[in-house]
């Protein structure tokens, strides 16, 4: 039924429709700011690993598998463009953790990551989830570039179930930002809307995802596993560490639901 709303879109179209739902989703998670002041640490770290878990398995099913099998076709070893591409992703995602200053909620501020700034601290948290939402709206985009380039490996439903993985991490997301700059002094309506503002760049990554991979078809190999290297750094820098750090029993359950479900998505829908 969900996969019927998308049939006959532009590939740009369904890519936007994509992550404006994961952007609500995002907008949900901000608004628990609205209901309390503080979400219990145990909950936040199954909300974490569950996130992990989803984008373990989103790596895997809905951009690396695609990407293998692509390149099983092309004129290089099949490992190639995968491996240069996941490479990739990760080492893209590095370079722009070392570059722009944030800091991730909890920590103090002499721990903030990236070149020094003079900018306050609620700036740095809500730049530390924004900058995050990069690979997953790039995933988004590229999954839906890939069906309107009429790849065989590709398909619709793969890419709904994708959205619709991301969108379910990412409502902690939401309240990782909202809750800090609540307990920083701001109001609950600014942290909501700061809150929900850190997915903005989803809709933008995943547009440009999906017009480049329809132009260039021949970058699609390279993009769906660039996407999945950018979220495992996510996954292993920030998602499980900050979940480690309270209750690790909990946030590895939460993770092994959170794989299960993205990938009982996948196969379902794609």
């Amino acid at each position: 039924m969900v996969v019927e709303l998308f049939v006959g879109l532009p590939a740009v179209l369904q890519a936007l429709l994509g992550t404006l739902f994961t952007w609500g989703m995002t907008a949900a998670g901000a608004a628990l700011v609205f209901l309390t002041k503080k979400v219990p640490r145990r909950l936040l770290d199954s909300m974490l690993g569950f996130a992990a878990g989803v984008m373990i398995a989103a790596s895997f099913w809905s951009l690396l598998a695609p990407a293998i099998e692509l390149s099983a076709r092309g004129p290089l070893p099949e490992w190639f463009p995968p491996l240069l591409g996941f490479l990739a992703g990760g080492v893209f995602l590095r370079l722009v953790d070392r570059l722009l200053p944030h800091l991730h909620p909890g920590l103090p501020m002499s721990d903030a990551e990236g070149i020094e700034t003079s900018w306050r601290r609620s700036v740095l948290l809500i730049l530390a989830i924004t900058l995050h939402n990069i690979p997953e709206g790039l995933a988004i985009g590229v999954a839906f570039g890939a069906v309107a380039a009429g790849i065989p490996e590709a398909s619709l439903g793969a890419a709904v179930a994708l959205a619709i993985g991301i969108g379910l991490q990412n409502f902690p997301e939401g309240t990782a930002v909202s809750m800090p700059l609540r307990r920083e002094g701001f109001s609950r309506s600014r942290s909501f809307f700061w809150g929900q503002l850190s997915a903005v760049v989803e809709p933008v990554a995943a547009v440009v995802g999906a017009a480049a991979v329809v132009l260039v078809q021949p970058l699609l190999p390279y993009a769906l596993a660039f996407a999945a290297g950018a979220m495992i750094f996510v996954v292993a820098e920030e998602l499980i560490p900050e979940a480690k750090r309270g209750s690790p029993d909990i946030a590895a359950i939460a993770l092994m639901v959170g794989f299960a479900v993205m990938m009982t998505l996948d196969v379902a829908l794609g």
